[in-house]
């Protein structure tokens, strides 16, 4: 079926009654999308407009409600005469208007907000709401019944629809794309999503290209291309087109109605053809899905033209099409014309404003109303993973130090069973970095999802994989968001300087996060789960442009009621960490490990109860006698800042053992802010406990130095806390040069807790200068021999070193292609 050529339909199977009742409803939509950009009284015109009636600020898009109002009264004909079952996503910016209205006439409105009847007062307070102080967006927003998409940026609505059509058999999503939007990179590439989508196991996406002609100030691309390139396009995507053009040149509505209700049967038949196909042969093949270019006039039946200007199908028509209308009486009379031209009196009951029954018999019933379907509740739908214990996948650590693991691959294998556990209800995706973040055990356990062409060198592509890659962080991005907003589970793995592409994706989300909280019919989904390896401390090979830790910067910046960010410094702290986000709900979880060998600190009974602390003192590693005060505190935050900073310990001990050196990890970043600015926050007093009132405090941090003075700058002892972290310096390099590059190495840290320390200065300027002379040491045996030196890469802490344990050397350029080594001891 690829490649198959566009069609249009000419039938006309609408009987009288129902394109009336279409039509009907269509217009009640229109009539309230204008109402509720327009007025604050007076909703059913039974007196003349007055200025009192009008808002004195105008805000809203009109240009694509109309569009899309026809599309939502279609597409209910169809939930009712198919029984389908089916969620609208309306990826056009501002659509707000119209997804309201059609939530309102289907009586989901009043039902979730008891002060928005559906009689007359309720229409009333349904146009003083939006857009209005204390009311509700202009946009498609979480407050929206039926939503799943936030419409207030744009370029995610094709991703969002084919998360949720995953492993959602019995679900159609149909997708309003913007033309404006399709300009978007992500939209463009989001095409490219239906080589994923199974046409037995998962849901059906139906694309529709809203063709309107327009942006804010500057027509659209794709609409300014002849047809048949944008119907090769499209054929190129690998879809078939649907091409409709209605509600030009004064064109009958009924007519319309009829051409497009025709051709949207035929788009259905083709779907189910194609599905019954595939159930029948077993065979998935790669399906042609349709996809409908629906081209209408901006604006559709708004006012053609205003002071001389066309204001209908141009971009004029894009946001409020007349302004300053209160107090003007020319405009006052334009406005009133426009909204009884749909003839609100055949609509809406005259003694009550309900809507009359025979428009509302186009409406569904209970769930299977768009706006009312469970799927755009998620919550509702959530069923709790099936979670393996993941202590019995922990390495073995007989002393600190003194096992080796590769903590990402460790994970990978627990995340490997709860895949199989759970093989409809969990999904992990990354942008074909998977293996290279060493999670290959859910791909040897699921596949990776493909429909496309495969070859016989092809590595575990299968039509019903589990792994979902696709090379673009947005498509995984996108697709996870649709996942589990409609109550699914998953993890997106991520290179941590990559993972910057998303940056606005995750703001959406987190936003929408926040909203929900605080709306009560919203019922709580699964976390977004981020998994962020290939760290800045491990990208040495490649170089400056893959180093930047600053996603964390990013997401601490939202609200902390919905943001978590985790640094376990070892494979059995990762896994304790990740069990804990998998059974969370609403949180962005970011979760940020090393993917290489490296030693292994903490038993897994020490590793779940460090991670319940979030924060905490390792006395094994302290040289203050356990309830002594400290000289000096080394703090620590990161897989490799915990590695240099046990390193300073070990050079203090042996240089300067009289010294009392407390160390403290941090698991849960947010433990070192305030109580009352996180949940997560640590009371001042235990906080002081931590990291005394007045001592000295080194901090070797994971990421940007200054994030850790921004979440202790109230802390007591906050002026005596210095922080070493990445300071955007880089190369390509050895893993030590790195560390030495941005001064976060065991010499910097000795030579800071000399500096810091009072009295130790003066009688250790030999030791001061000794650590300076080890850096500039290691700094050249990699410029001679091209790796760190054997005492650096090959150190391990001291009861470890009694032990006779080796650390192999990071190989992150090799590791990613051979085969897996042998897996850790378990215990």
């Amino acid at each position: 079926m690829l490649g198959k050529a566009t069609r249009e339909s000419r039938a006309e199977p609408l009987d009288d009654e129902t394109l009336t009742r279409v039509d009907a409803w269509w217009r009640a939509a229109n009539y309230l999308s204008v109402g509720q950009i327009y007025l604050l009284d007076n909703p059913l015109l039974r007196e003349p407009l007055k200025a009192e009636h009008i808002k004195p600020r105008l805000l809203g898009h009109w240009g694509t409600s109309p569009g899309q109002n026809f599309l939502y009264a279609h597409l209910n004909r169809a939930i009712i005469e198919r029984e389908l079952d089916m969620i609208y996503i309306a990826g056009p910016g501002h659509g707000g208007p119209s997804l309201v209205s059609a939530s309102w006439l289907e009586g989901t409105y009043s039902e979730i907000y008891s002060g928005v009847g559906d009689d007359e007062d309720g229409m009333r307070a349904l146009f003083r709401q939006f857009s209005y102080p204390g009311g509700i967006p202009s946009h498609v927003a979480p407050e929206t019944p039926g939503s799943i998409h936030e419409g207030g940026e744009l370029g995610y609505a094709l991703s969002h629809a084919y998360g949720a059509a995953f492993d959602n058999p019995g679900l159609t999503v149909a997708a309003v794309i913007g033309d404006g939007e399709a300009e978007t990179g992500p939209l463009a590439t989001s095409w490219h999503s239906n080589k994923f989508l199974h046409p037995v196991t998962d849901g059906t996406v139906l694309p529709i290209l809203h063709l309107n002609g327009y942006k804010i100030a500057n027509p659209t691309v794709l609409a300014r291309i002849p047809r048949s390139e944008l119907e090769a396009l499209m054929i190129g995507y690998g879809h078939t087109p649907y091409w409709f053009e209605g509600g030009f040149d004064g064109e009958d509505p009924m007519a319309v109605h009829q051409r497009f209700a025709a051709l949207l049967d035929e788009v259905l038949d083709h779907i189910d053809t194609i599905r019954r196909d595939a159930h029948e042969s077993g065979d998935p093949g790669r399906p042609a899905w349709p996809v409908i270019v629906f081209k209408t006039p901006k604006g559709w039946t708004g006012p053609r033209e205003i002071d001389g200007q066309p204001i209908e199908d141009t971009f004029r028509s894009h946001q409020v099409p007349m302004a300053d209308v209160r107090g003007n009486e020319r405009y006052t009379g334009l406005l009133e014309s426009w909204m009884r031209s749909y003839r609100p009196e055949e609509l809406f009951n005259d003694d009550d404003g309900r809507l009359r029954a025979e428009v509302a018999r186009l409406n569904p019933h209970g769930g299977r109303r768009m706006s009312a379907n469970p799927h755009a509740n998620g919550g509702t739908l959530t069923r709790d993973l099936v979670v393996p214990d993941f202590r019995s996948h922990a390495v073995d650590v007989p002393t600190p130090g003194a096992s080796v693991a590769e903590p990402t691959r460790v994970l990978g294998g627990w995340l490997a069973a709860i895949m199989r556990a759970n093989p409809t209800n969990f999904r992990i995706f990354g942008p074909d970095e998977t293996a290279s973040n060493r999670l290959n055990a859910t791909v040897d356990v699921a596949g990776k999802t493909w429909l496309a062409e495969t070859l016989p060198d092809d590595d575990a592509l299968s039509p019903t994989g589990r792994v979902m890659e696709m090379l673009s962080e947005h498509q995984c991005q996108g697709w996870l968001e649709g996942y589990l907003l409609t109550g699914r589970h998953g993890v997106f793995n991520c290179y941590e300087a990559f993972v910057h592409i998303i940056d606005a994706m995750f703001n959406q989300h987190a936003k929408w996060l926040k909203v929900t909280r605080d709306i009560p019919w919203r019922v709580p989904i699964p976390s977004l789960n981020y998994l962020l390896s290939s760290h800045v401390w491990r990208q040495d090979h490649n170089g400056f442009t893959h180093q930047d830790p600053g996603f964390i910067d990013h997401v601490v910046n939202k609200k902390a009621d919905v943001i978590r960010v985790y640094l376990p410094p070892d494979a059995n702290t990762l896994l304790s960490t990740y069990d804990h986000c998998l059974r969370s709900r609403d949180y962005v979880n970011v979760v940020v490990s090393g993917k290489q060998p490296g030693p292994q600190w903490l038993t897994m009974d020490e590793a779940i109860a460090h991670c319940s602390r979030g924060i905490g003192i390792w006395e094994w590693a302290s040289t203050d006698g356990g309830d002594g005060e400290p000289d000096v505190v080394l703090a620590c935050a990161g897989d490799v800042p915990t590695v240099e900073t046990l390193a300073a310990v070990d050079l203090l001990r042996q240089h300067l053992p009289e010294l009392r050196v407390r160390v403290v990890n941090v698991v849960d970043l947010m433990r070192l802010q305030d109580e009352h600015e996180h949940p997560h926050g640590l009371p001042n007093a235990e906080f002081d406990a931590l990291f005394t009132p007045d001592k000295p405090v080194v901090f070797a941090y994971h990421g940007y130095p200054w994030l850790i003075h921004r979440l202790t700058y109230r802390r007591t002892n906050h002026r005596n806390i210095h922080v070493r972290g990445y300071k955007e310096e880089g190369t390509t390099t050895t893993p030590f040069d790195m560390v030495m590059l941005n001064e976060l190495d065991r010499f910097h840290l000795v030579m800071d807790v000399i500096d810091r320390v009072p009295g130790l200065r003066a009688r250790n300027a030999g030791l001061r200068q000794r650590m300076s002379d080890e850096r500039l040491r290691a700094r050249q045996y990699t410029r001679e021999h091209g790796k760190d030196a054997p005492e650096i890469s090959e150190w391990v802490w001291p009861a470890a070193r009694e032990l006779g344990v080796a650390v192999p050397a990071a190989d992150d350029t090799a590791a990613d292609f051979s085969a897996p080594p042998p897996p850790p001891p378990v215990k």
